[in-house]
């Protein structure tokens, strides 16, 4: 028997089927339960489509309105939640913090191992709510500030900005990062709804795969690309040094931040999205949003000439977000926290689904290693 094909990384690979999520990297369209990104940005909320991802069609008045509710009810975090962020903030990484607090959550839920659909999608919606309440409050003792309680009449994304900041801030924030918040919110088979999967595959409840999402998340090289792509533009420093840093590093060949992608072999309709959003923000920007806004389009256009049309490596959805979060008061620490607020939706659905016909993941390695070694005791070894 020859050396069977290795598909490094699973690329490629296809485990299962799926009506959540279509991505389509070559037309540069992302489809939730076939609704196209740019309506869904353009005409809903993040709660509404918490509901499209979780039972595959929209709400009718009704419908959505106990759906928002239940969302609501849950915001309240344990006071044994509480406590795990207070001990560990500055102590603790903060991907860390909210790993340890999401799997702690079970133990406040006295259903948490019940395997009924209702259940799943029950736990599905306090997970939504309570990751934007823990990431919020992180963020809020972070700064060395009280902790501040939901207020059950602002929406997911408003909620979550008083959380943070303990004030209700403008509609055009909120709105903001409702929009950022859809556009993360699914994003078909990825490393971290894969390591989900994984793990909901041994029989494990929700709470265990969403917790192993958020590790998966934690890696550079799956969440963390906004804040590299931020960090970039600082370095850069002002718009007009732009074309010299990224001359430099070409020639280096040092990677871009916030360019190229594992799917999409043309624009990230994300970043068409979050692009124009910026571009509206600049009457009212501040001037530190203003500057970062200008080099990310002069780095956008740069790139876009030398790289997309030869090379298929255009922005991808994290190149503009670092500039749109600074805008809405978001500190940098938080944008894989965000991330992870962002994407329970679509790990919980995504787990539900796969439950419905389980089975357990479980890939085979090829073995390259030696066969019948002696062993020689240790005190007769060198």
């Amino acid at each position: 028997m020859g050396k069977p094909v290795i598909n490094k990384g699973l690329e490629g690979i296809y485990m299962t089927e799926s009506r959540i999520c279509k991505v389509d990297g070559k037309a540069g369209k992302l489809y939730y339960r076939g609704y196209p990104i740019e309506a869904l940005a353009r005409h809903s909320s993040f709660e509404e489509t918490c509901y499209l991802i979780l039972y595959g069609r929209l709400p009718t008045r009704k419908e959505f309105d106990r759906f928002d509710m239940l969302l609501k009810k849950e915001r309240a975090l344990p006071q044994g939640i509480l406590d795990i962020i207070e001990e560990t903030v500055g102590r603790a990484d903060v991907m860390d913090i909210l790993r340890t607090a999401v799997s702690a959550l079970p133990a406040y839920d006295p259903d948490a191992y019940n395997k009924s659909k209702a259940s799943e999608v029950r736990e599905s919606v306090a997970l939504i709510s309570k990751l934007g309440s823990i990431v919020a409050t992180i963020g809020r003792v972070s700064q060395g500030e009280p902790i501040v309680k939901p207020d059950l009449s602002l929406s997911h994304a408003g909620n979550f900005l008083y959380m943070l900041n303990g004030r209700r801030q403008g509609t055009e924030e909120a709105r903001l990062l409702d929009t950022m918040l859809i556009l993360h919110a699914e994003h078909s088979s990825n490393a971290s709804t894969f390591s989900a999967l994984v793990t909901g595959s041994t029989l494990s409840d929700l709470y265990a795969a969403v917790t192993s999402g958020i590790g998966t998340l934690k890696g550079p090289l799956h969440g963390g690309a906004d804040s590299a792509a931020l960090k970039m533009m600082n370095a850069i420093g002002r718009p007009e040094n732009t074309e010299r840093y990224i001359n430099r590093a070409l020639a280096g060949k040092q990677r871009i931040m916030g360019f190229g992608h594992r799917v999409y072999k043309t624009y990230d309709p994300r970043a068409r999205i979050i692009k124009k959003d910026l571009e509206s923000l600049q009457k009212h920007a501040s001037k530190e949003v203003r500057r970062l806004t200008a080099i990310a389009l002069r780095a956008e256009k740069m790139m876009v000439e030398k790289l997309g049309k030869t090379h298929n490596i255009w922005p991808n959805v994290d190149f503009f977000s670092g500039p749109v979060y600074t805008a809405i008061g978001i500190p940098e620490d938080l944008f894989t926290p965000l991330f992870a607020v962002s994407r329970v939706p679509g790990w919980c659905a995504h787990m539900i689904e796969y439950w419905e016909d389980n089975r357990l993941i479980r890939p085979l390695e090829y073995y390259t290693g030696k066969v019948d070694r002696e062993y020689v005791p240790m005190g007769k070894r060198g």
